[in-house]
């Protein structure tokens, strides 16, 4: 009873990986009803375990990650004798609730800080700086906050950022484009520091094609910082697109080797987003997920709960 073929699902899993699309071998499904569906097949059947795998991975898990939880449920469902679909679909939840990780993000008050944000271009990293400046003013943070324009390489992002400022009522130091990165930083976090000011929120490049150059700028960027703020002030902060699948991880990956991130907003997660690859990045990497934007206003933006995003991941499931 349970059981099922692992060897050949996990083969199965390390040559969906192999695959450049993943997703292809995910069964053609009505999505209306296709959770109730799996589970009227019966957890004693082997074709139940294939079934859920298929949507875990379609859900953006990963194919190594689905497997894997796939063979905790089913070892669950043995050892407590889980029989009906309420039981498996909350053993289900517990389990996915069990790898992500989740953190609170404060500046620390009477002293400088520090948010590194980081991310690719195109994952929304500008805007999501914004919406955290809006949200720390909107709930009272009177300490200061300060935008520094240090994505110099893109023209829009200087000019961007700037335009949030104004709006906001939010100081932005900027520089031209083509300018070093780490002197608008540094020259961020020195004007904030002698007018008192206790936050700053710096850009950063995020042109991955040439990842060795973009490591080597960001932790030039990365020394500058630890030079003028202390350690339990300074937080990188990553921000991966909710809709880049399997992608999300691989960035992550980047990113956490060069600097080591502290945290991650979930950009852009909305109706198309299913989520998943925040569940495999947590499980994986240990990084804690702090914000999850859902929209373009500066509101659209939310404390990472971990308990509903698990709950509406399972229910986007099918």
């Amino acid at each position: 009873m349970f059981g099922f073929g692992k060897k050949e699902r996990t083969q199965k899993a390390q040559n969906a990986e192999e695959s450049p699309n993943p997703r292809a071998r995910t069964s053609q499904r009505s999505r209306g009803s296709l959770f109730a569906k799996l589970f009227s097949l019966g957890p004693d059947t082997e074709q139940f375990y294939e079934d859920l795998e298929d949507m875990l991975i379609e859900a953006d898990l990963g194919p190594r990650f689905a497997a894997e939880l796939v063979d905790e449920l089913s070892g669950l469902a043995k050892k407590q004798r889980l029989k009906n679909e309420d039981d498996l679909r909350s053993a289900l939840v517990e389990l996915l609730r069990g790898s992500v990780k989740t953190d609170g993000l404060s500046p620390e008050s009477g002293s400088l800080n520090c948010f590194l944000v980081l991310g690719v271009n195109g994952v929304g990293k500008t805007t999501s700086i914004a919406k955290l400046a809006h949200f720390y003013k909107s709930r009272g943070y009177d300490k200061g906050i300060v935008l520094a324009a240090g994505d110099t390489f893109r023209a829009a992002a200087v000019e961007q950022l700037q335009t949030h400022g104004e709006r906001l009522g939010v100081r932005c130091v900027r520089q031209n484009t083509g300018s070093d990165s780490g002197a608008v930083i540094f020259d961020g976090l020195n004007s904030a520091a002698s007018r008192g000011e206790e936050l700053v929120i710096a850009d950063t490049a995020g042109r991955l094609h040439n990842k060795a150059h973009l490591v080597k700028e960001l932790q030039k960027v990365d020394k500058i910082v630890r030079s003028k703020v202390e350690a339990g002030n300074y937080k990188k902060i990553l921000v991966i697109d909710a809709t880049t699948g399997q992608n999300g991880l691989q960035q992550a990956q980047v990113f956490h080797e060069a600097l080591g991130i502290d945290g991650i907003i979930l950009s852009k997660y909305d109706s198309t987003a299913k989520g998943g690859l925040a569940v495999s990045i947590s499980r994986q990497l240990g990084i804690p997920f702090l914000f999850l934007g859902t929209g373009e206003r500066y509101d659209d933006f939310h404390v990472f709960n971990p308990d509903q995003f698990i709950q509406d991941l399972v229910e986007r499931i099918g």
